[in-house]
């Protein structure tokens, strides 16, 4: 046998035998919202995103984590937005801390006593409303330094910020998007380039991806099970397989997914949505 055919044999032989690369697990998705819950005692748009999570022509029963202002002058603070608190924990969803002021404040300029004296408030007033005391936190406007982080652990609190950001931050004026798809199209792209890469946390068998929405905008309440459709959509355009079920529908698999992915060290500098990446980093 002349060594030319010896060598493709052999080659042929070793690719044979060594096992393959494992195919990173197939994504789900995992909705997160902030701002909450809305205030208005009539077309609440708190509750029009909690009704089309449990009934949807996607997925029914879909959990989502929820991060409240709990003191918030026109949300966490009225009967309606406490009231809301509540029905989101009797539903199953995650209900995490984004702030416990009358406005939404940034905790990164908040000096060290301050800010612990809100954390602490945001745990004690989720815990009197849920009885459960929350483990996840997101700052305000993704701002966050070392400091931040050190208080926020003290707090047990663990931060999870975003893979894709539906950019609906904007409660006043301007509200509305005209790009939906293309916006989370680009932002799975980037996405699937650490989830190609083997980078992202595996849970339970799936690849947790953190979407973020604003429960107090209106045009995102009427717009949710478009917004389902759409990231389903973009995942078969770029060929991610998602999880026989692609949203998280139990309480306790939607936490261990969430914990997952946090940033538990200011070392880290995982790139922020949008604007908000130039502004602090």
């Amino acid at each position: 046998m002349c060594r030319t055919v010896r060598s493709l044999l052999l080659a042929l032989f070793l690719t044979l035998a060594l096992p393959a690369s494992a195919a990173p697990a197939p994504i789900r998705f995992l909705l997160t919202f902030d701002d909450g819950p809305a205030g208005s005692s009539s077309g609440n748009s708190t509750v029009r995103v909690l009704d089309t999570l449990a009934r949807n022509a996607v997925q029914d029963d879909i959990k989502a984590v929820f991060f409240t202002q709990t003191r918030h002058w026109h949300g966490g603070s009225t009967d309606v937005g406490q009231a809301l608190i509540r029905r989101e924990a009797a539903d199953g969803h995650v209900v995490a801390l984004h702030s416990a002021t009358a406005t939404h404040a940034n905790h990164r300029f908040m000096d060290t006593a301050t800010l612990d004296a809100t954390l602490q408030n945001g745990v004690d007033d989720l815990r009197g409303l849920t009885g459960a005391a929350p483990v996840l936190v997101r700052p305000p406007f993704w701002a966050y330094d070392a400091a931040t982080l050190d208080s926020y652990h003290r707090h047990g609190l663990q931060m999870l910020l975003t893979d894709l950001n539906a950019n609906d931050g904007k409660i006043w004026g301007v509200n509305f998007s005209w790009h939906k798809r293309s916006n989370m199209l680009k932002m799975l792209t980037a996405t699937r380039e650490r989830w190609a890469a083997g980078a992202m946390h595996t849970v339970d068998g799936s690849t947790p991806v953190v979407v973020t929405f604003h429960d107090v905008n209106s045009y995102t309440a009427r717009h949710l099970e478009e917004y389902l459709e759409i990231l389903l959509d973009v995942a078969r355009e770029l060929d991610m397989p998602v999880a026989a079920k692609p949203f998280y529908d139990e309480h306790d698999a939607l936490e261990r997914a969430a914990l997952a992915s946090t940033i538990r060290s200011a070392d880290e500098h995982p790139r922020l949505p949008g604007f908000w990446n130039w502004l602090w980093q």
